[in-house]
């Protein structure tokens, strides 16, 4: 999984990669202090490997990993140009989905490029610069399948997908809020890689005194979830200061802070949950004694291609997956055990693979 961290110059976006991905970016408080897309690889927490790890008396303990990139923060007419341009758009491009850092907070030593704090004008700027990259998009490939449509008819249906995306932009709405009529539209569409379509988590950042109380009383923060509903997004709250002390800390010391604090986790926690389930993820897992390791795949993955996700050897010849919940597992402590009592599932390959699912693969190349 791949989340691009976007937000307007000086909304702590970059004190938020930092505290991600502990990886050092420049913060400073000034506009495009941050040139080139910094790459953070995050571990996604999860206690079920550690008790599956100790069990089995793991070798190596490999989690699930997300990949951050941080881009450097847009301006009014960026798709023009403005600020860094286009070149940060285009990374936008390659990312799952995109997390949206709003400045909510109040403070004066901190300059805001417009001069004032306004969440949703900050949304609608940021959103307003990715829609009129994306009618550059369309309006390139209207004119190129226009002409070929004249030749090959089979091109009309791509043709009014197309005017109908460039209408919705041009009345200031998002690609993702399109109604795809079938499967052969919903395929064309995913071929336009729009960045109005990609899925979106608010990150909302706030003064480390409104954190405890999830920014309830923040009117800014009421905002944002009021827009998010509206568009299908994901919002969770945050105080990337906060995070960055967070960061520096060991574990045991991290979870008094957090007690100290009044939260029950960490704002990397909470943007993980918000991503899985925006995107439809989950994990499954395989344990032994060489490794115990966490495995991304999308709901409703069928037990082959989750076995594909470990290598195309085992979903090329999948004939059986031996599964059981790892709560069993840890309960009766081996596998063995587990089948003594009936609870681990011999699953052919119409099994669709569920979260938390211990998984030994039986196949044949």
């Amino acid at each position: 999984m791949k989340l691009g961290i976007v937000g307007l110059p000086n909304v702590g976006k970059s004190t938020l990669f930092n505290s991600l991905t502990k990886a050092g970016a420049e913060s400073a408080n000034y506009p495009f202090c941050t040139i080139d897309p910094n790459i953070g690889i995050v571990m996604v927490p999860d206690h079920r490997l550690k008790l599956l790890g100790d069990m089995y008396n793991s070798k190596k303990v490999t989690p699930a990993v997300i990949e951050f990139v941080d881009i450097a923060g847009l301006v009014k007419g960026a798709s023009k140009g403005e600020g860094l341009g286009n070149q940060f758009l285009s990374n936008i491009r390659e990312v799952d989905a995109i997390v949206h850092v709003v400045r909510c907070f109040e403070d004066s030593n901190i300059i805001h490029v417009d001069g004032s704090i306004d969440p949703l004008r900050d949304i609608e700027t940021i959103e307003l610069e990715l829609i009129f990259s994306d009618l550059e998009i369309l309006e390139r490939r209207i004119l190129k399948t226009g002409k070929a449509a004249k030749m090959d008819k089979s091109l009309g249906k791509e043709v009014e997908l197309l005017a109908n995306l460039k209408e919705l932009l041009e009345d200031g709405k998002l690609a993702r809020l399109y109604e795809c009529k079938d499967e052969e539209e919903q395929a064309l569409f995913a071929s336009l890689n729009l960045l109005t379509a990609k899925p979106v988590i608010y990150a909302a950042n706030v003064g480390e005194e409104e954190l405890a109380e999830d920014g309830r009383d923040n009117k800014g923060v009421r905002a944002v979830r009021e827009y998010a509903d509206k568009t299908g997004s994901e919002v969770f709250v945050i105080c990337a200061q906060i995070e960055q002390e967070l960061s520096e800390l060991e574990e045991e010391e991290k979870a008094v802070f957090l007690e100290d604090l009044g939260l029950a986790e960490s704002g990397l926690e909470k943007l993980i949950r918000a991503s899985y389930h925006l995107l439809g993820l989950i994990s499954y897992l395989t344990a032994g004694e060489d490794e115990t390791r966490a495995w991304t795949i999308r709901a409703g993955t069928k037990a082959p291609q989750a076995a594909g996700k470990i290598h195309s050897d085992f979903e090329r010849g999948f004939i059986k997956a031996e599964v059981v919940n790892y709560k069993d597992l840890l309960e009766q402590g081996s596998l063995a055990a587990a089948r003594e009592k009936g609870l681990v599932g011999m699953e052919g390959k119409d099994y669709v693979v569920k979260d938390g699912d211990v998984i030994l693969f039986r196949f044949n190349v």
